[in-house]
């Protein structure tokens, strides 16, 4: 019997757009976004929030600029950011302008809601002034009315209808350095509607599931959404939106992309769901290892198990593994028995004395 392996995810060709130093589309990496929750007229939270983020793997930010105060704040805040800003802008042209005269490095709009052709036409020669680019963004809870009764509701059709339109308003002004997302709460209405766009378009698209939930509900509302979009192959960028602080948006949008094998970031930590046969407290011996791996950036896979059927050969495989048995453990590095553990209080400092020494050969 011969063993079957899936085939590789081939992503979608879009078109490459420039935001700052970085190139999005193309076959470029997929990055990961993000949105910070502080108020923007408060620079110094607004910093210390975006340098957490970007810590953290965060590679884009957009900030909300609901007024005058907020925009002039971008300057402080885009200056000190270790990563691109993005302004999003709803309602007030003039906003737009004090943004990119701020120096963020790339827009959000839906042109539909800052004003009329002459407006948009402003934004767009900034846009193209600053070399910043634009996304259009689309959600189900705000697709235009006309569209709402045209469709009987925020439907995916109606919903690419909407930003192939705001599409057009800026091709009318031959700017094409843009980026396309349709989100909606609901995750099959999301992926129909980027593969239908991705059927009408090759511009970038950013995905995400809006207003996915708090942490638990959205992780797994976001997990299965976006792991759908990029098995198809679309996706340029990518935000997980969580309700509350935005930090954890960064663990599982990189664990997406490392589960498909699109990128890595970080080690890869295995651990058993616990069963009867686990003798040891496995799960506070994940959680200490999770916590001492919570800055480290090298792709190590570290196994922490408490099985007597899979453990051994889980930890086996992993470059640092832990089998841990009643009141005892065995240590694996490189598939590699490094030794044996008595006594559970000694577990864990030990595991980790071998866990510190693996992470200085990553360094060197």
């Amino acid at each position: 019997m011969t063993s079957q392996t899936f085939p590789p995810i081939i992503r979608r060709k879009t078109r490459v757009i420039r935001l700052g130093d970085m190139l999005l589309g193309g076959g470029n990496p997929i990055r990961v976004q993000s949105m910070t929750n502080t108020d923007t007229r408060d620079v110094a939270a607004s910093t210390a929030q975006i340098t957490s983020l970007a810590q953290a793997g965060c590679e884009i930010i957009r900030l909300a600029v609901p007024d005058e105060d907020a925009a002039r704040a971008l300057k402080d805040i885009t200056r000190a950011s270790p990563i691109p800003t993005i302004a999003d802008i709803h309602f007030d042209y003039r906003l737009a302008l004090l943004a990119l005269e701020a120096g963020v490095q790339g827009l959000r709009i839906n042109p539909g809601n800052i004003g009329g052709k002459e407006k948009v036409a402003a934004v767009v020669a900034a846009a193209r002034d600053h070399g910043a680019p634009i996304r259009i963004g689309v959600n189900s809870g705000s697709v235009e009315k006309h569209l709402l009764e045209k469709f009987g509701g925020p439907t995916p059709e109606a919903m690419v209808e909407s930003a192939l339109h705001h599409v057009g308003m800026l091709e009318d002004e031959n700017f094409d350095q843009i980026k396309i997302s349709l989100k909606s709460s609901s995750v099959p209405n999301t992926i129909a509607a980027y593969r239908l766009l991705s059927e009408k378009t090759d511009y970038p698209l950013h995905i995400g599931i809006t207003e996915a939930g708090t942490p638990l509900r959205g992780a797994a509302k976001s997990g299965v959404g976006l792991g759908i979009l990029l098995w198809m192959g679309l996706g340029d960028t990518l935000r997980v939106s969580l309700t509350g602080d935005p930090l954890p948006e960064m663990t599982v949008a990189w664990e997406l992309l490392r589960s498909l094998g699109l990128r890595k970031r970080g080690p890869e930590i295995i651990s058993c769901p616990t069963c009867g046969r686990t003798q040891i407290d496995l799960a506070g011996l994940a959680g200490a290892v999770e916590e001492k791996l919570r800055r480290v950036t090298a792709s190590v896979t570290v196994a922490v198990m408490g099985c007597v059927v899979n453990g051994p050969g889980e930890a086996r495989e992993a470059d640092i593994g832990l089998a841990g048995g009643r009141d005892c453990a065995v240590i694996f590095r490189k598939g590699e028995v490094v030794r044996k553990v008595r006594g559970e209080a000694n577990v864990l400092p030990e595991f980790l004395k071998e866990l510190d020494l693996i992470l200085m050969e990553w360094k060197n």
